[in-house]
Parts: structure tokens; sequence; C-alpha cells
């Protein structure tokens, strides 16, 4: 027997194990996700049995149970459950590899369920976002916005931005997507009744217009020299717990404060608003995207995560 009919025979070994590996996976997730299995007989156009028999014949090259089966219902054992997640998220990039191929282009298809803070996610992420499934009509996008830390896995959701540090993310994988420079800001009415601060010690003889989250006030933060962050905590009788009113605070003449860039840009380039202390160094605050960890993330995701990565530090600037 020569060499290549040896290497051609073992490749077909190969590609039969294979399929042998493959056979029944979409019979068990269509029974999964109809509930029963006559649900999915009817779905596939199959006998009951032919189903039944399927998952059996998977089960016993598992080795494992998948449903716990009685005369009137089945449910996903908890070995069932996790099998079906490694399975929907196989057959959803093969569904995406098809619809490449039958595109002929880079085709997205299929549902994203992404979670944003509410304020930056709508300024700043969402347009990016929506610019996507304007351009891939496949793509159907699920966005929450909450200021709430999700568990991805719990919520059931795909992607979601973080802003600030990241704490222990076992789990998931995270990618930098932009830089949130923060700024002092004032109306130029404001400074023409009251001068602008030459120094952070000056801001003690200014009304200052604070934000308030989960009943604490949030200080200011200036990087120092010898790489700590001076903490300013200023008095303040007007507290807010939204941003976009503080804003609106600043830009009624009412006091100074500091916001991220993005959320100033276009007051500033209108004249409602003012920079000011810019010869003092400013914190930069990062946005992550994090996302459940995948040896093969699916077509939607790596590409929401590129996007996200190419437009979000020209969205987030000043």
């Amino acid at each position: 027997m020569s060499e290549d009919w040896r290497l051609a025979c073992n490749k077909r070994r190969i590609i039969r194990r294979i399929m042998d590996r493959l056979s029944g996976i979409g019979v068990f997730v269509e029974a999964a996700e109809a509930g029963s299995f006559s649900a999915a007989a009817e779905r596939l156009a199959l006998s009951r049995s032919a189903v039944a028999k399927t998952v059996g014949r998977l089960e016993a090259r598992l080795g494992v149970r998948l449903f716990h089966r009685t005369t009137r219902a089945q449910a996903l054992t908890e070995e069932g459950q996790a099998f079906l997640e490694h399975c929907q998220r196989g057959l959803a990039d093969i569904r995406a590899g098809e619809a490449m191929l039958a595109h002929g282009r880079r085709a997205v298809a299929g549902r994203l369920r992404v979670s944003l803070p509410v304020l930056f996610g709508r300024r700043c992420v969402a347009p990016v976002l929506t610019g996507l499934a304007r351009e891939h009509p496949g793509l159907e996008l699920d966005l929450h916005f909450t200021d709430r830390l999700v568990d991805l896995v719990e919520d059931g959701i795909d992607l979601a931005i973080r802003n600030g540090p990241l704490d222990d993310q076992a789990g998931l994988m995270a990618r930098l997507v932009a830089r949130q420079r923060m700024t002092v800001v004032a109306s130029p009415d404001y400074l023409a009744r009251r001068g602008a601060p030459a120094d952070l010690a000056a801001l003690a003889g200014h009304d200052c217009l604070v934000y308030l989250r989960g009943g604490r006030v949030r200080g200011w933060l200036f990087p120092m020299p010898d790489g700590r962050d001076a903490v300013i905590r200023p008095a303040a009788r007007l507290r807010f717990d939204d941003l976009e009113a503080l804003a609106d605070a600043a830009a009624a003449g009412l006091g100074l404060t500091w916001l991220p860039c993005w959320l100033v840009r276009d007051r500033i380039r209108a004249g409602t608003l003012a920079e000011v202390l810019t010869d003092q160094p400013a914190t930069v605050f990062t946005s992550h995207a994090i996302w459940p960890r995948s040896p093969h993330p699916d077509l939607k995701l790596r590409l929401a995560v590129d996007r996200l990565a190419e437009r979000l530090p020209g969205a987030a600037e000043l």
C-alpha cells in the first residue's frame, strides 16, 4: 500500500469519526429548544421515536444522561444544559460561516445581547453598534442600558461595556475600547461673575456641582507628579445622581463641575460651557468591552468588539 493511499485512508477515517461525533447534535438542540421530543419531531419532520433514538445514541456515546425523562415531561440535566450551551455556540458559528459564504462577503447574522452604561452607552456606544446593524441587515441587537454590574452568564449577555478599572474577570475576556478624559467646566456667565480657579486649591472658593452615586459624593480626581491622585471633594449645596443634569446645571451658570469630555464636547463647541484648569493633568478612565471566554467567539461578537475599538476612541474624545 502506497503512502498516499495510506494518508487518504487515514483522512477518510478522521472525517468519518468527526461526522460520527456530530451525529445527533442538531436533533438534541432541537429537542432541548422545542421542550419535547414530540415537538422536535414535528419541526424536523421525523417520528418521535426517531428523535428519542438519536438522542439515546448521543447519550450513549457521551456517557451521560442529557435529559430527565418521565411519562409526562422531560427536562435537561445539569450536564445536558451545559452541553446545550456549547452546541448552540457551535451551531451559531456554523450558521455564521454559511452566511459568510452565501453572501460572498463578511456577513453577520443573529442576535447580540449587549449591556451598556446608561449615559455613555446612549451617547457613544449605541451609535457605533446601530451603525454596524445598518451595514448588516441580518444582525439583531438587544441593547440593555443599565449602570448595574451585570453577570454576563447569569443575565444572558453576550457583550458588556465597563467603565473604570476591571475587577476579577475570571471566565471573561476583555479589550480596551476607549479612554475617557475628565475635565472641569463652567458656563461663560459663571466665569465672568466669579472668575476661573487658578489651581486646585482655588476650587474651595467656588460654587461646585457634584455627582452623587450610591448616596456618596464622588470625588474629583487629579493625577499628581508622584503618581498618586489628588482627591478633591468640594463642598456643594447642589448634588445630582445624573451626569447630564450636572451638565445642564453648569450650563445654567450654577457652578463648576467635573465631567467626562464626551458629555460636554458639544456644549464646549457651542460656547455654553468652557474648560478651566487646563494646565492641570487630567484623569483618564478606561472603557473595556468584556464577554464570556470562548475558544471561538462568533463572528458578530468579534466584529462588534473590533468596531467599538475602532470607533469609540473618537466618540469619547473632546
